[in-house]
């Protein structure tokens, strides 16, 4: 999955699907096997294919009231400590509502491709990809009531940092960015989703199933 993730923050913007092959482990968004490369690819090609179109989430650091970078994720933005074992302070907004200050590791903001990835790890719930949502999922909170959240799409979501050193907001696992105190990272959704070529014998359920073992013994 990795590799796809790299892959979709180029692609996205340039409207070109992308077709998923699985050379790894597990591999949530590779639904095609290696053997299935090939025949997929013919009907790419052949303008057959089926699409799941994926929304992609925007991150923005803002600091003194600029905006300093933007990038998209596919899976999800993290706003986390960096190399002390300390919680964190944190202060949450939704469309410029104030939710509540955190004291945990970190804060997850993950799109429905994410949810099975981090957030879930985190504790947070699986998001069909067609669900217009993101969530919002507290890393190791100091409060044992600071739960996941699940939010819609066409919001703005603000986590401000207190003054806090030594806290990075990462994308997708592979870009990070320092923040400074009283930095804002901002998020929302991305103006163009992927559209990631799909198996249309393999439903999404039987995807999760596969992957997540359900019903083993």
């Amino acid at each position: 999955d990795g590799t796809i993730l790299a892959a979709a923050r180029l692609a996205a913007s340039r409207h070109i699907p992308i077709l998923p092959v699985n050379m790894g482990r597990l591999g949530f968004l590779t639904s095609f096997t290696l053997d299935e490369l090939y025949p997929a690819l013919e009907e790419a090609l052949r303008g057959q294919s089926s699409f799941s179109q994926r929304v992609m989430l925007q991150a923005e650091l803002v600091r003194a009231g600029s905006v300093v970078e933007t990038q998209c994720a596919l899976n999800e933005a993290v706003v986390h400590k960096g190399s002390f074992a300390r919680m964190i302070q944190l202060e949450l907004s939704i469309d410029s509502d104030f939710v509540c200050r955190y004291r945990a590791d970190g804060l997850i903001v993950s799109s429905p491709t994410g949810s099975t990835a981090y957030s879930l790890s985190a504790g947070g719930p699986i998001l069909h990809p067609a669900v217009g949502a993101f969530i919002i999922t507290p890393i190791c909170p100091h409060m044992l009531s600071d739960r996941p959240l699940v939010v819609p799409d066409t919001s703005t979501i603000e986590v401000r940092l207190g003054d806090t050193e030594s806290v990075y907001l990462t994308i997708d696992g592979q870009r990070g960015l320092p923040m400074q105190p009283t930095d804002i990272a901002r998020f929302r959704r991305a103006n163009e989703p992927l559209q990631l070529i799909q198996p249309p014998n393999k439903p999404y359920f039987e995807i999760l199933r596969s992957k997540l073992k359900w019903g083993e013994a």
